[in-house]
């Protein structure tokens, strides 16, 4: 993350509303000072999207951290105070719990391995302690939704135990117990994101039957952010949920409504164990097998809130509870070219919490495909642009002229714009233009061209062409970027692959070698 946003003036860039009302600000004492709040988890899924809304609501936040250098990645990372160590270290946690106000505890261990249940109790005794000692007036646990009076999943049962030695510490605690959290980068969001895109037709585990309760990310976050509110003395676990009840299969198939999928059909197997279920899971998806197997396991039971105790603690979120399409259009709808992926895109600051966050792990986010290709010449930047903006029409793509026209021809018998339209200037490009079978969405005079495709195709794309000036003269960039719509989009990328390392390695040399020539011809008289 560019240096550019690590100060106050971006916490103005928030766009969400979380954080603004006023009953979510932090309360000043009778000096002006603000509370302090430790979070603990600040680079994880949650704590992520929880640091910048206490930052613009007032408060005075601390991290602990085993790397600074996630922490400064971040954009609020200037504005924290940074504990450097471990959550399990006694002497880490007695720095980080001085003079704090409130403890958020959004740590979880099941992706460090098998053992993941003896970490997570270790973690909470050591909070607990120093919690204690350095008389902290709260601790605020995310756990997860979970039934009463049956054995629980080992992921369950571990986030139980951490819950309990909280509410049996001499701190007093809220224990938010959620289910599956809906928005980009959740784990639980991202197993149905791909299980749902990936498959037309799914075997799957007599789980899919079972009831789940989801919560968008943006109510979550909500919750959060109140119980630093809450009167003091309060000590006890709440659920939290959104206000749709759905069986697992009516989650995806819900999913795959919101995305524009065709109907998932879903067959429940009575023969695959937790165990098999977690190794299909990640063969499907890109959710790492240490994380989806816990998760798995976890979907055994049906997860509803028991009751509507929490209202009477914290009333819901101005406007409601997000029912679960609204979590859904949030963490889909939202997403664009500028946005989707910080692996390709320049770093933004992201507004609300459905939004891909930097802190994000890179398995997180809806499938995107690309093809990049750089190359340095010895023209300049100008030369290289002069090339780059007649792209299209009669000048044509500067390589597998064929192909091109292959491609523009299925496209125009399956009822596209084919290759026809051309272009409205030879020599000059703006937003809106029409270039054969693309559409102009974005011009850099002198440094990028950004074009939208409007053939036939599953999926989104684009192509981007650019320069950068160096030393030596300049460095031509290109990138194809691709989202896939379900199995056909995927297939689709898979059976272009060919052709792109003929026609995009094709212009790369060609408009290198063009830029080259024309630097070379002598001007005329």
């Amino acid at each position: 993350m560019s240096s550019e946003h690590t100060d106050s003036a971006w916490l103005d860039t928030l766009s969400a509303p979380i954080g603004d009302e006023p009953e979510l600000r932090a309360p000043h004492d009778e000096h002006g000072n603000a509370p302090r709040v430790l979070v603990l988890g600040a680079t994880g899924y949650i704590g992520g999207r929880l640091v910048p809304r206490l930052l613009a609501g007032g408060y005075q936040v601390r991290v602990v951290a085993r790397s600074t250098r996630r922490i400064h990645a971040q954009p609020w990372g200037g504005l924290v105070d940074i504990v450097e160590g471990d959550a399990q270290d006694a002497t880490v946690m007695d720095a980080a719990m001085r003079d704090v106000d409130t403890v958020y505890y959004l740590i979880h261990s099941m992706s460090s391995g098998k053992d993941y249940g003896r970490l997570d109790r270790a973690i909470a005794l050591n909070v607990a302690t120093h919690a204690a000692s350095h008389s902290v007036d709260r601790i605020v646990y995310l756990s997860g939704l979970h039934p009463d009076n049956t054995e629980l999943s080992s992921h369950l049962a571990s986030r139980k135990e951490v819950g309990d030695i909280l509410l049996a510490s001499a701190t007093p605690t809220i224990v938010l117990q959620a289910g599956v959290v809906i928005g980009a980068g959740s784990a639980s969001f991202e197993m149905i994101r791909h299980l749902t895109e990936v498959l037309p037709f799914m075997p799957a585990p007599r789980w899919v039957r079972n009831y789940i309760q989801p919560i968008a990310v943006r109510d979550v976050v909500y919750y959060l952010l109140a119980a630093a509110r809450v009167a003091e003395r309060t000590n006890r676990a709440f659920d939290i949920g959104g206000p749709d009840v759905f069986r697992y299969s009516e989650m995806m198939n819900g999913y795959a409504e919101v995305a524009g999928l065709p109907h998932r059909g879903i067959a429940a197997l009575p023969v695959m164990t937790p165990k098999l279920a977690s190794h299909w899971v990640g063969l499907v998806t890109p959710v790492p097998r240490q994380i989806a197997r816990p998760l798995v396991e976890s979907l055994l039971h049906s997860c509803v809130v028991k009751d509507d105790a929490i209202d009477s603690v914290i009333p819901p979120p101005p406007g409601g509870l997000t029912p679960y399409r609204d979590g859904l259009r949030l963490a889909l709808g939202r997403i664009e070219i500028d946005q989707v992926e910080t692996s390709w895109v320049d770093a933004r600051v992201y507004g609300a919490p459905s939004d891909p966050m930097p802190s994000d792990p890179d398995w997180a986010g809806r499938t995107v495909f690309s093809d990049r290709r750089r190359k340095e010449t010895t023209a300049s930047a100008p030369a290289v642009w002069d090339v780059i903006s007649e792209v299209g029409g009669a000048t044509g793509w500067y390589s597998a002229s064929v192909l091109w026209a292959a491609r523009g021809a299925i496209d125009r018998i399956a009822g596209g714009v084919g290759h026809q339209r051309g272009r409205r200037s030879t020599s000059t490009v703006a937003v809106g233009d029409a270039i054969d079978v693309w559409r102009v969405e974005r011009v850099e005079t002198g440094h990028l061209l950004r074009l939208r495709a409007e053939m036939r195709v599953p999926g989104k794309a684009w192509l981007e062409l650019g320069v950068d000036p160096t030393p030596e003269g300049a460095e031509y960039w290109q990138r194809a970027v691709f989202f896939p719509r379900g199995l056909t989009g995927r297939l689709y990328w898979l059976s272009m692959l060919p052709f792109h390392g003929l026609i995009f390695s094709g212009m790369v040399n060609r408009i290198v070698s063009t830029a080259e020539s024309a630097a070379d011809r002598p001007a005329s008289p």
